[in-house]
């Protein structure tokens, strides 16, 4: 990993317009992957499919065997991001450690961490705010907005997101998702 004066500041903001608008959609993943792998922790096996934003390159943590898809934007400014082993995030994803607090006159930004437990899938266009947890093995529908933590093995959908199910806790270990373009 690069020094984080380099991850920071003005030359950090340079690395990640970069990182953004060229190595985001660089057709080949390992060459992604390894670009990715100066700035923020990708645990083997895990992919990075094609269009990542990043609002920050650092405070990101991404486990083992798990695969982000393509055009998901994770924002680590106010906090840290952590992602788990054999999670799948569906594309379009938004996970965000910083918001505005609405009810400060100044309108001030608060931020917290979001942490995504192992086993647990994101479903397509999902939105986590800040200082979510969720749980491991769960599931977030499609469109849902997370604003609260969701506990290990339900499923859960909605704006706000809520539990609308169980998922069967006897899950295997997901086989690497290992696209030669993508």
């Amino acid at each position: 990993m690069l020094p984080k004066k380099i991850r920071t500041g003005r030359i950090g903001q340079i690395f990640r317009y970069l990182t953004n608008t060229l190595v985001g959609y660089f057709p080949i993943m390992s060459i992604r992957i390894i670009i990715y792998r100066l700035f923020f922790e990708v645990g083997n096996k895990s992919t990075i499919l094609m269009g990542l934003k990043l609002r920050k390159m650092d405070n990101i943590h991404i486990g083992q065997t798990t695969n982000i898809n393509g055009n998901c934007m994770l924002d680590s400014r106010g906090g840290k991001i952590t992602i788990g082993d054999y999670v799948d995030i569906a594309p379009e994803v938004n996970i965000w450690t910083l918001e505005h607090d609405l009810q400060n006159p100044d309108f001030i930004s608060a931020g917290a961490d979001v942490t995504i437990k192992d086993y647990a899938w994101i479903a397509n266009r999902v939105i986590i705010l800040p200082g979510v947890t969720i749980g491991k093995g769960a599931v977030v529908a499609a469109g849902a907005v997370v604003t609260k933590d969701i506990p290990d093995w339900v499923v859960a959908g909605g704006i706000p997101a809520r539990e609308i199910g169980k998922r069967n806790p006897s899950q295997n270990p997901r086989k690497p998702y290992n696209p030669f373009l993508s």
